[in-house]
């Protein structure tokens, strides 16, 4: 199936996208604002190919076969010929809306448009465009070369073809897929990570418990391979501010309210391994 995949967004997702689709054989453009973030990316890229080479993974020549099927760009405009894009910018509805409206212009009419988004409804997001049946949910987890699930989202227009490619693409790459049969906020896994996360805010906020025994606790006690805190960390406490405000809002239920310590924690810019400092010294 290897073919032409965009990736709009050359942060951590966004790199980790393009590296695992360029071993895999795709031909990657990936995009960001300024050749700042696009040299970061393939940095990050080459980083990761190389880590895998150190330990016997892949060959040398493998790093640079995949490091030589992508190429960076500034210009949105070089969407128009992918088969797939996959959007990876910022968990912001009006964000991806800019985006989405520039690639419904952009793309031929076949193209998949897919979104990375972990919170947002797919449908919101596909409704700023004319093609909302070529619009899917593709959640990759981070750090994308190592995670191996993909949760697929169908917006309410999806069409099944399109659910059949997005499923194709992301198995090609590597990844086990699960199937989100309902737009919901947060579909299952943000959902269900971000309920946990913000009970264990809550808990070490009110003095319960510190942060490496609630994470002990969870880890020994119900066989996480990570607590919730660390695991905020490692995604960023922003990232899962933004996720738990979109349920919330969606939903309006209590459980999904972010404790007041995790949007001091985000307004001061203790943002987890990003900055160096989270719940946990880095």
């Amino acid at each position: 199936m290897a073919g032409r995949l965009a990736v709009v967004g050359a942060g951590l997702m966004g790199a980790g996208i393009a590296q695992v689709a360029a071993q895999a054989g795709w031909q990657v453009t990936l995009r960001d604002l300024d050749d700042t973030a696009t040299r970061r990316g393939l940095a990050g890229i080459r980083k990761s190919l190389e880590k895998f080479a150190s330990k016997g993974a892949i060959s040398p020549e493998d790093v640079e076969a995949a490091l030589g099927r992508i190429t960076l760009t500034t210009e949105l405009e070089a969407a128009a010929d992918a088969d797939i894009v996959v959007e990876a910018v910022f968990e912001r509805i009006d964000i991806k809306h800019e985006v989405f409206r520039a690639l419904d212009k952009i793309c031929a009419p076949g193209a998949v448009l897919a979104t990375n988004t972990s919170a947002i409804p797919i449908t919101q997001i596909a409704a700023v465009t004319e093609r909302p049946e070529s619009v899917v949910g593709t959640h990759f987890f981070s750090p994308v070369p190592m995670m191996k699930l993909c949760e697929l989202v169908r917006g309410y227009k999806t069409s099944d073809q399109t659910l059949a490619t997005a499923r194709a693409f992301a198995e090609e790459i590597g990844k086990t897929v699960v199937v989100v049969n309902r737009d919901i906020a947060g579909f299952v896994t943000t959902r269900l990570i971000t309920a946990l996360v913000m009970e264990a805010v809550k808990l070490v906020e009110s003095g319960v418990v510190s942060a490496e025994d609630l994470d002990t606790a969870c880890k020994l006690g119900f066989g996480h391979a990570m607590g919730p805190l660390a695991t905020t960390d490692l995604t960023g406490a922003d990232v899962l501010l933004n996720a738990t405000k979109n349920i919330y809002t969606e939903t309006a239920d209590e459980k999904f309210f972010p404790p007041e310590l995790l949007q001091r924690m985000v307004t001061a810019g203790d943002l987890g391994r990003k900055t160096g400092q989270g719940f946990y010294s880095y």
